[in-house]
């Protein structure tokens, strides 16, 4: 384990990741509203280190990004792969931060780890995806049993370790990773507004007078479990549509609509606010970003029953799912979706949609990142330094 900082200067906060692309989402979206934030903070400064995407020069350690040589990753649509970790491990010991913050448990969170143990500083891990739970589905229990003693062992390097859901704190605790801190996600009110809402979409999408579109927008990934919304929008029957925003190939479906990935969070508002529900049947979400920008654009929920999203859905601003994951039936999960969209269309929407902006307000990043300011402190200061 690290030591701690001293000293009175700006403490300097080094964040790194393979998880930032230009079509990526939670990751990048925290990682650039907490650079933004630190860099609005007299006590903070921040340093970004990420694989190196663009070709010419690499950008200047004072303009706050280090990038490291990097080879682009097989079917993952952008993401990239340090050749290894020694230019990350020497752009580090360069930097000289006070406190190395990972936020994947790849090739930079050993990097962070031997940076650390080198210059006797805090590490911390920021677990924002479920690798085990990901790997055990796509390729059996025996690998995801394999997949959590790696994340045992990584972890157990780190002087503290973040996860964004009480769940996720909960599921890394029973795989004993110890020290594990809840510290929630946030959200940008002002640009995930309801006055954004496209007033020209549904005729832009061909809808039909009465018709209830629905939306679901981030990867179209297979941990998303978009087949599930296919099967749900068949069940509902015509006059509900489904718009898919995003980064991937959508199906051919009569009742599906398609726009491609929007990089501008008021762009993105702008059509997620003229919806009538949001859907979500991912049950591996560690947090539930998404549903957060949702309800924070005054659209109510309907998500999966289990992970992360589920702390940030009720009744009072839509409707959670009790059919478990698609392993247990796509069917059953189906019906489960569709009676949630049913029950929450059937409701006063202008009073749903009200309730869930309100409870996305209080995820608000101006409350949330002050909260991960002082827990650097307290890993650089001890937990009396209040920053």
């Amino acid at each position: 384990m690290s030591g701690a900082c001293v000293g009175t200067a700006p403490l300097h906060v080094c964040d790194l990741t393979m998880l930032y692309a230009s079509h990526s989402g939670g990751v990048r979206r925290y990682l650039g509203e907490k650079r933004r934030w630190l860099r609005t903070q007299q006590q903070f400064r921040h340093t970004l280190v990420l694989p190196r995407y663009a070709q010419g020069p690499s950008p200047r350690p004072a303009d706050g990004l280090i990038e490291v040589p990097s080879l682009p990753l097989p079917f993952s649509r952008g993401y990239r792969v340090p050749l290894n970790t020694r230019a990350a491990l020497g752009a580090l010991k360069a930097l000289r931060p006070n406190l190395i913050e990972a936020a994947d448990p790849y090739h930079f969170a050993w990097a962070a780890v031997d940076a650390g143990q080198a210059l006797g500083v805090p590490v911390i891990g920021f677990c924002h995806s479920d690798l085990p739970r990901m790997l055990g589905r796509l390729a059996g229990a025996g690998v995801e049993r394999a997949a959590e003693a790696y994340v045992r062992r990584l972890y157990a390097r780190f002087d503290l370790v973040l996860a964004p859901s009480r769940c996720m704190t909960e599921r890394l605790a029973g795989m004993g990773v110890r020290g594990v801190q809840h510290q929630p996600l946030g959200v940008d009110s002002r640009a995930f507004h309801p006055c954004r809402a496209h007033q020209g979409l549904r005729r832009a999408l061909g809808l039909a007078a009465g018709d209830r579109l629905l939306v679901y927008f981030g990867r179209f990934g297979p941990e998303k479990n978009l087949p599930v919304l296919y099967r749900m929008l068949d069940l509902l029957g015509d006059g509900h549509v489904l718009l898919l925003i995003g980064d991937g190939t959508p199906p051919h479906h009569r009742a599906v609509r398609a726009l491609p990935f929007q990089s501008d969070p008021r762009k993105l508002a702008a059509l997620v606010a003229a919806c009538d529900v949001f859907v979500h049947a991912g049950d591996q979400e560690t947090f539930g970003l998404a549903t957060l920008e949702a309800m924070a654009c005054g659209v109510p929920a309907v998500v999966a029953g289990t992970g992360g999203q589920a702390e940030l859905v009720d009744a009072a601003v839509g409707a959670r799912t009790d059919a478990g994951s698609p392993q247990r039936g796509t069917e059953r999960f189906a019906a489960a979706m569709a009676d949630g969209v049913r029950a929450v269309l059937a409701r006063d929407r202008t009073a749903l949609g009200s309730a869930a902006r309100l409870r996305a307000e209080r995820h608000d990043w101006c409350y949330v990142l002050p909260t991960l300011g002082r827990t650097y402190y307290a890993a650089c200061h001890g937990p009396d330094h209040h920053g």
